[in-house]
C-alpha cells in the first residue's frame, strides 16, 4: 500500500513538470508564424451567427444530400435482416442442444 502511495504521488508530480521541449518547440512556431499558442477567447455565439452567410447551399447541392440521405436509409434498411442465414442459425441450435448448460 505505502508503494502504491509513492507511485501515486510521483505521478501526480510528473503531470506537474514543464517540458522545456514543448515550450521551446512552441517559442519557434510562434517566431515563425508570428502566432502565439495561447488559448482561443470565448466569443458569443450570437456574433457569430450574425457572420454566417445565409443561402449558400445550391439546389445542385441539395439534390446530392437528399440522396445521399436516401442511400443511408436504404443500407440501413438492408441491415436490418437477420445476421446469420437459416442453415446456420440451425447449426447452431442444434450445437447448443447437443450440450446443455445447468443454468437452464
Amino acid at each position: 500500500m505505502r508503494a502504491f502511495g509513492a507511485i501515486a504521488v510521483l505521478a501526480l508530480l510528473a503531470a506537474c513538470a514543464s517540458f522545456p521541449e514543448v515550450d521551446a518547440a512552441q517559442a519557434r512556431y510562434a517566431l515563425k508564424t508570428g502566432k502565439t499558442s495561447e488559448t482561443p477567447s470565448l466569443v458569443p455565439m450570437d456574433g457569430l451567427i450574425a457572420q454566417a452567410a445565409p443561402g449558400r447551399a445550391t439546389a445542385e447541392a441539395r439534390d446530392a444530400l437528399v440522396a445521399r440521405a436516401a442511400g443511408l436509409r436504404a443500407r440501413a434498411v438492408a441491415m436490418r435482416g437477420p445476421v446469420y442465414s437459416p442453415v446456420t442459425r440451425a447449426r447452431l441450435a442444434a450445437a447448443i442442444a447437443a450440450y446443455p448448460t445447468k443454468f437452464d
